[in-house]
């Protein structure tokens, strides 16, 4: 590895994709990330499809596109933790790392001896992530947290979906698990900043994540709305509690999102859509007035964006500098000209396919770039090599523990 954090050992005893997320950014900027995994089964999400990843015979194989998403760059050493054997060789390679990720339940590693106490008794220096779904106190830290309880609770779900009085209004999800990635960003931020910390105090930290407070903490403007304003933010589907126009419109062929920022592309819509007046009405002039008075600005803004189809209203508007886009399916996203000039998709060979297309780690460094090579790994693919070359064990001592099951040496 060559990236920025070259050099850096990570343990991840993290499944799903919290914790996983947070490995496979590690991953990607240069890290060493040995993921451990149960024998037999493995992280939860290799059995979440389909989607199963095709071979290069055309069969289906038992790797689900949820797990290659988010364990590329990783070693998977399959070990049973339940077992004293497991535990010892566990702690052996968490002594042996920087940064240790787990996703147990309050207290669940404590029995094994892999909790941040017992490790850090003999490894000050240990970078120990610990990610739940509520944190590791308060009256809630025993409950298991999932995404969406978790978006539902944390109130994104109250200012997600269209109005109650809508035909299909209501809460919503948003459709990938959005609370689980910003834990996974937040805890590489808080990793990073705890190595430096490391690096002038010589010690390492324990460091409590929590969806819940993630997902809190980055409710961003709508919180500061609320905590600020005293007011209930309400769903409004597309639209921006506090910049007008900015929301999907209707086309005469589809939709389109308009996203006008200021008074000056405000006006600029204006004069392109055949009413310049708007931009000079009182009522419309500046953006908080618009925002004022959104309810008839709008009813104007749809009757005149349904007289063209999307693809001319983006040309059009592109052109006049009103920021807009056309709402894509994956397709159009993945075939898009400035999606593939960026090489937002980077094919790596896999055991049981060359050219395994990924999506690419969206960070551009531009003196240690991102390495898109390893990809994600069979269960037990690294064990053998990880038990031999980290922790010594010779032939003999690998050969006894995976015929007691201890560990498994993959296929």
């Amino acid at each position: 590895m060559s990236g920025p954090l070259s050099g850096i050992r990570v343990l991840e005893l993290a499944r799903i994709l919290a914790g996983p997320w947070a490995g496979q950014l590690l991953a990607d900027y240069g890290a060493e990330v040995i993921k451990i995994e149960h024998p037999g089964s493995g992280d939860d999400t290799r059995s979440w499809g389909p989607p199963y990843l095709t071979d290069d015979a055309g069969q289906e194989t038992g790797e689900s596109a949820y797990f290659l998403s988010t364990n590329r760059g990783k070693r998977s050493v399959a070990v049973d933790i339940s077992r004293p054997e497991g535990q010892e060789l566990v702690r052996r390679l968490a002594l042996g790392s920087d940064v240790l990720i787990e996703n147990f339940k309050v207290g669940g590693l404590k029995k094994y001896g892999l909790d941040y106490a017992s490790l850090a008794a003999d490894h000050p220096g240990l970078v120990y992530c610990s990610i739940t779904g509520f944190g590791q106190d308060g009256p809630y830290a025993e409950f298991a947290g999932y995404d969406a309880a978790v978006q539902a609770m944390g109130g994104l779900m109250s200012i997600t979906g269209g109005p109650d009085d809508l035909p299909g209004g209501g809460p919503q999800k948003v459709g990938v698990a959005v609370a689980d990635l910003m834990c996974g960003m937040y805890a590489v931020t808080a990793i990073q900043a705890a190595l430096l910390h490391r690096q002038t105090s010589g010690r390492g930290q324990h460091i409590d994540l929590s969806l819940l407070d993630t997902q809190v903490a980055w409710l961003a403007n709508q919180a500061a709305n609320y905590l600020i304003g005293g007011q209930l933010p309400g769903r409004q589907g597309t639209a921006h509690p506090n910049i007008v126009p900015y929301q999907v419109f209707a086309s005469a062929d589809g939709h389109l999102m308009l996203a006008v920022g200021n008074d000056r592309q405000f006006a600029q819509f204006a004069q392109l859509v055949g009413h310049p007046e708007w931009a000079t009405d009182a009522d419309y002039r500046a953006n908080r007035d618009r925002v004022r008075h959104r309810e008839r600005l709008l009813p104007l803004i749809e009757s005149v964006m349904r007289e063209r189809g999307t693809d001319d209203w983006v040309t059009a508007c592109r052109s006049a500098g009103v920021p807009v886009s056309p709402i894509n399916d994956l397709a159009r996203v993945f075939s898009d000209p400035q999606v593939r000039h960026r090489r937002m998709v980077r094919h790596v060979d896999h055991p049981l396919k060359a050219e395994l297309p990924t999506v690419a780690n969206p960070v551009r460094f531009s003196a240690t770039p991102v390495e898109h090579v390893q990809p994600p790994p069979l269960l037990g693919a690294d064990t053998h090599a990880v038990l031999t070359e980290r922790l010594g064990l010779d032939e003999a001592e690998i050969s006894g523990l995976a015929r007691l099951r201890v560990i498994d040496l993959g296929s």
